[in-house]
């Protein structure tokens, strides 16, 4: 299983929020705690909530990033305010196992109490934590549009690391800059640029210069390692790179973002089969300028490889070279972009999830779903697009979601536009064979999880993090149902936990079997 990841963004729609105004809500959420009652209250935990919600609601996209990037002295004050509402849930909770109490009543508590980790841990974790990784990869005295690019290259390198857990073999994150107002004859230029398009395979940093806009590849590729390599070293490798901190610190610069996490299926391991892969052949290396990335396997790509005659180098053996140079050579053909992209994806044989971008058109995101294999989910976030193979790969800056459906209409074809990013005006959607499939609003999900709930931490892989948290959980749900009572433990299962008829079902033994499903590790 494979990951793909695309980040496609217009400009922010507000401007930076103050950053006394963003304390001054977290601050309010401390004060309202630190007058509650040794028991606390469900509406006092959930007003402080409030606050804190209010907080990471001001914190969201680039605006966000640029309030905490340029305002060191309310980032420390936020750090400290949140360090202190999470001392004081630890308090709060260890007097809450021992008071004990109704189980009822402690639902309503433990609901308001999790709203208020949610929250601490969006600013704490999410915000704060983006803005920094954004600020390291752009540098000293970055421009507002160096933030903001590197803010979606940010996001999509957080994205893959949680998608890890699908592929991890090879990575790549491909960035295509517009509007970078560098002059590519420059002799500086001309030589830095011949350089880095000299390399065929389009492996890590090879750079193209496609209609005039520039597109950047890193990849990375190792058969053995661990979950988090491959960011790490693309991260390096972009914070290296003096041409694209050149090239989107333009006022008007604008990056789309492509990435993926590879599990070989078709293909060795190497950078030239990692993913995103563009149009080029080995005798035709120009042509309309196309990058694409596959989860799935193509299952005729020999197929339409020899009947297309395609000359791909013999050392690129993945089977999604085939997606950009059809589209490539579609296009060439006389196709519009959408029009080549589905007419591609409808020759594919197997189940697919395809990512795509062309530099003929940098403001939209080719999306592409067929069978029940693979998935993609497109999340709405301020002024962003964010796509991924799962929920968990949108939920640091989305709420919502479209889940594109593979099967339904034999498959989908989703084209994102990002001068409405962030809203369903901005998504086009048909199926295979063209006819129109408009998106509804009530189509939309919200996320059911958090940052928090798929967080890895310091654990090096999700099992060990799952059974070393376990006793906390187990304590946490036996919170208010295991009761002391006049010495003797008691259970109280409330109408909320077994409503009344199956109770009585119980009493009278007219079940005779209960089967428990949905457990996973939960279950060791």
């Amino acid at each position: 299983m494979c990951g793909i990841v695309a980040i496609l963004t217009r400009p922010p729609g507000r401007a930076a929020p103050a950053g006394a105004e963003v304390v001054e809500a977290v601050k309010r959420a401390v004060d309202g705690l630190g007058q509650a009652s040794p028991v606390p209250s469900a509406g006092t935990i959930a007003s402080a909530a409030a606050d804190v919600e209010s907080a990471d609601a001001l914190l969201t996209g680039v605006p966000g990033v640029l309030t905490l990037a340029r305002d060191a002295e309310a980032r420390t004050a936020l750090e400290v305010h949140l360090g202190a509402i999470d001392a004081w849930i630890v308090e709060a909770e260890t007097i809450l196992d021992a008071a004990g109490g109704d189980a009822s009543h402690l639902e309503e508590t433990n609901a308001s109490m999790l709203r208020l980790k949610d929250a601490v841990w969006a600013v704490r974790r999410d915000r704060l934590v983006t803005s920094a990784r954004a600020a390291e990869l752009a540098g000293r005295d970055a421009s507002d549009a160096a933030l903001a690019a590197f803010t979606s290259i940010q996001v999509a390198l957080s994205a893959i690391d949680r998608l890890e857990v699908r592929g991890r073999d090879s990575a790549g994150v491909h960035v295509l800059v517009s509007g970078h107002g560098l002059d590519l004859d420059s002799p500086a230029l001309r030589s830095l640029l011949e350089t880095r398009a000299a390399d065929p395979l389009f492996r890590s940093d090879a750079v193209r210069t496609p209609d005039g806009h520039l597109a950047f590849v890193y990849k990375a590729a190792a058969e053995i390692g661990e979950l988090g390599d491959n960011t790490r070293s693309i991260r390096d490798a972009i914070v290296r790179d003096d041409l694209l901190h050149a090239a989107v610190s333009a006022d008007g610069s604008r990056a789309t973002v492509l990435g993926h996490t590879r599990w070989a299926s078709v293909g060795i391991i190497s950078e030239a089969n990692a993913h995103p892969l563009n149009h080029e052949e080995e005798d035709r290396p120009d042509g309309p300028y196309v990058a694409a990335a596959l989860n799935g396997d193509v299952d005729n790509h020999a197929d339409l490889k020899a009947s297309a005659g395609l000359c791909i180098p013999a050392e690129i053996t993945t089977d999604a070279k085939v997606i950009p140079v059809l589209v490539s050579r579609r296009m060439s053909d006389g196709d519009e972009l959408v029009e080549a992209f589905r007419r591609t994806v409808a020759s594919f044989d197997g189940s697919v999830a395809i990512g795509a971008v062309s530099s003929g058109d940098p403001g939209r995101l080719l999306l592409a779903l067929r069978g029940s294999g693979q998935a993609l989910y497109v999340g709405f976030a301020e002024d962003m697009f964010l796509v991924a193979s799962e929920p968990y790969g949108l939920v640091e800056q989305c709420r919502t979601y479209l889940r594109m459906d593979g099967e339904a209409t034999k498959g989908q074809v989703v084209v994102l536009d990002a001068a409405a990013a962030g809203s369903v005006e901005g998504i086009t959607r048909v199926a295979y064979d063209g006819g129109p499939l408009p998106v509804a609003p009530e189509e939309l999900q919200a996320s059911e999880v958090t940052t928090r709930d798929v967080d890895r931490g310091e654990f090096p892989h999700y099992l060990l993090k799952e059974v070393s948290e376990s006793p906390r959980s187990f304590r946490k749900t036996l919170r208010g149902r295991l009761v002391d009572r006049d010495g003797e433990p008691s259970v109280v299962l409330g109408p909320e936990t077994i409503p009344p008829d199956l109770a009585e079902a119980l009493r009278s033994r007219t079940v005779h079997r209960v089967q428990v499903i949905g457990q996973g590790t939960a279950a060791v």
